[in-house]
Formats: C-alpha cells, sequence, structure tokens
C-alpha cells in the first residue's frame, strides 16, 4: 500500500522503534517509579530518557516540563482546563481541530467564553485580528500550529509575541508540526505545547506529550497513584508527577524515545526539506489537472505536509474509497475531525482527500498518486459529458 495518511498517524516507523517497544515489553514490563528492583528502575530510566530525547528535539534543558500523556487531545485537554477558571475569556481560531474546540464549548457551561476568530478561505490568520479579539478577562490564546484540513501556518511568533504583551498565556497544538518543522522551545512565545507522540516524532499510537514552560501551574484533572510521596493522600505538587497519574504506556513511551532519537540522528532538517519537496510536487501536478481544486495557501512558505484536494463535485469519501481499492492509497476524506475548518474554506458538505506524505515516502510513490487523481478526474468528466 502507498500510504499517505502520515497526518493521522505516521507510518512505518523506523525500525528501532518497533524493537525498542517489543524489548521493553519483554524485557523490562514492570511499573516505573513505583518500586527498586531491576525492573522497575529500567522501566523509570526509559521515562526518563525518552523526556530527555524531547528536550534535545525542542531545545528544552529541564526533562520534568515534558508531560506525558495519552495523546495530543488528552494534552490539549490537560491544558485548557488546568489553566482556565469561570469568568475567564479565550481567543482561538477557526482552524481550530475539535480537540480545542470541543472542550472550549464544554467549558461554555462552566462560565467561560470563546471567541473563535475567522480565518480567509486560504486558512490564513491575521495576528491583528487575534489582538483584536483580546478582552480585559482574555487568559489564554490558543492555536493550531498547521491546519490539519490544508496544512496552512499560523504565524505563531506573532500571537505568541501579542500574548506576551497582553500577560496571557499561549497554547500551541503542534499536532501536525512536532517533529515534521523545527522548534526551538526556548525561542518560542509560547507557554505549553501540546504534540502527539504517533504522528511526526515517529512513535506509538497512545503517546502524547504537553509542555509546560517554567513557571506555569496548571489544575490537574486527574489524581492518583504516581509511585511519589505515597505516604500522602494528596495529590504531590512535583513534576511530572502531579499530571502524571496512573501507569504510565512504558513500551510506548520508549517507542517515542527511539523516533525521536532517530529524528536527532538523520536531522531534522532534512525530514522537514524531503517533505517539503513531496509536497511542492503535488501541489505543482495537481494545479495542472483538470477538475481538481487545492485548498490552503499557494505560498509553499504558508503551508506544510498536507495537501487537501477534491476532484469535481464528488464527495471526498468516494474518492477515497476509489484510491484505496482500485489504486491500493490510503488517505483520508471528510471533515478530519474540523467542521470549523471546513466551513471556513467551504468543503463542510463535500469534505476534501487528504494527501499527507512522511518521512519514508518516496518520489515515485508521489508519482504514481498524481496519475490515480489525474485517472479518476478524466473518468468522472467523461462520465458526467
Amino acid at each position: 500500500m502507498i500510504y499517505m495518511d502520515n497526518a493521522a498517524t505516521s507510518w512505518p516507523k523506523p525500525n528501532s522503534v518497533y524493537t525498542k517497544v517489543l524489548k521493553t515489553m519483554k524485557k523490562y514490563g514492570a511499573n516505573p517509579g513505583r518500586s527498586s528492583h531491576t525492573m522497575a528502575v529500567e522501566a523509570a530510566n526509559i521515562i526518563l530518557y525518552g523526556r530527555e530525547m524531547l528536550c534535545q528535539l525542542f531545545n528544552i534543558s529541564d526533562p520534568f516540563r515534558m508531560i506525558f500523556t495519552f495523546n495530543t487531545t488528552d494534552s490539549l485537554n490537560l491544558a485548557i482546563k488546568g489553566i482556565l477558571k469561570e469568568g475567564d475569556h479565550v481567543v482561538t481560531t477557526s482552524m481550530e481541530h475539535n480537540s480545542v474546540i470541543r472542550p472550549l464549548m464544554h467549558l461554555a457551561d462552566f462560565g467561560i467564553e470563546t471567541t473563535i476568530v475567522p480565518a480567509d478561505s486560504q486558512g490564513l490568520i491575521d495576528p491583528k485580528d487575534i489582538e483584536k479579539s483580546i478582552k480585559p478577562n482574555t487568559r489564554l490564546i490558543v492555536t493550531t500550529h498547521a491546519s490539519n484540513v490544508t496544512g496552512t501556518l499560523l504565524p505563531i511568533e506573532e500571537i505568541g509575541a501579542i500574548a506576551r504583551n497582553y500577560g496571557m498565556y499561549y497554547l500551541l497544538d503542534a499536532a501536525q508540526t512536532a517533529g515534521c518543522l523545527a522548534m526551538d522551545l526556548s525561542k518560542l512565545p509560547v507557554d505549553l505545547v501540546a504534540m502527539p507522540g504517533h504522528k511526526g516524532l515517529l512513535g506509538p499510537q497512545g503517546t502524547g506529550v504537553l509542555y509546560i514552560r517554567e513557571g506555569i501551574e496548571l489544575k490537574q484533572i486527574r489524581e492518583g497513584g504516581t509511585g511519589s510521596l505515597s505516604e500522602s493522600i494528596y495529590q504531590p505538587d512535583l513534576m511530572p508527577d502531579r499530571y502524571e497519574s496512573g501507569t504510565l504506556n512504558t513500551p510506548g513511551i520508549a517507542g517515542l524515545g527511539a523516533g525521536v532519537e532517530y529524528i536527532l540522528n538523520y536531522g531534522q532538517e532534512k525530514i522537514t526539506k524531503h517533505i517539503a519537496n513531496l509536497e511542492k510536487l503535488f501541489i505543482n501536478a495537481f494545479s495542472q489537472i483538470e477538475g481538481v481544486r487545492i485548498y490552503g495557501p499557494t505560498n509553499m512558505k504558508q503551508r506544510t505536509g498536507i495537501i487537501s484536494i477534491n476532484i469535481w463535485d464528488r464527495d471526498s469519501r468516494e474518492i477515497v474509497n476509489i484510491l484505496s481499492q482500485k489504486y491500493n492509497i490510503a488517505t483520508r476524506g471528510s471533515l478530519h475531525c474540523s467542521p470549523l475548518a471546513h466551513d471556513t474554506i467551504g468543503t463542510k458538505e463535500q469534505g476534501t482527500v487528504r494527501f499527507s506524505p512522511g518521512i519514508y515516502t518516496t518520489l515515485d510513490e508521489v508519482k504514481t498518486c498524481i496519475k490515480a487523481v489525474g485517472e479518476i478526474s478524466r473518468k468522472i468528466k467523461i462520465r458526467s459529458i
């Protein structure tokens, strides 16, 4: 199969990821931090190694600011619900995933107000519109780094500067960029970053990360066993235990650490350049096929890693099925869990067909996808005459 669904989950993983997961399960399948026997200590070392790898990739000095979660959705819920209180106001955008929008809509029942800043038809956001939406009680700005529908990059440095100027927090959803684009979190004006382990970081599913900048305290949204301060009936305040109740996914985190290590050894810039070159080839070729509409910016510097299209007026799910069944190409169709983004670009009814190449995608695979789209478009046109 030609796999073009890396925006959902990267596949395949580096061999070192599979090896590390299996080795951890077979040799160190104990609870980290719960005992002093050899297996438990090694499991704890594996968890720490995963944090240290993340610190190297994102240029962070304190590994305990990297909180392990189940996925980006879990990270976003912890950040959003942990920082907001009754009477607060939030600014977000129309390009957000439901992992941001749904928690905010839920919090409306608890006296928290949200302003959704509309993007233009390409998914672009003007930072001035963010600033205009700020109120005296605005506590948080939360935006995606790159749209999972169009690949549109948001101007996060400008948005972060606005948040700093007004003394509020900035939460970044890096679901589509962590591991795909270089990010120096020691320099970016962001306070909280939610990211998946299973996409650009090349780890297994069931892993996620929340970076919490030093000086920020969140209200935890779950309490329980941490392996620390077991004599107390109260949740510990120390990092990262405060936010990591229960048994961690040690095999998954082992694989995540191996995935990040692979990125560090291979080179972040090489990965970014490889995906950008494939994306450019897709865009240039699709723009020349009659009946194909491309969504998102035409300027390659304003987009990353995702190519969303439609073919004539056909439902995107139909096209995805044809690509899968006839051409053995894996893509994603429909609304991508981002209904507001589809409202913004005018595809709420049709959805879009999303191609998302990854680190192992080849030039020949892209050419095969382009040829398949061209054939489908021509057949649809002939049948409609």
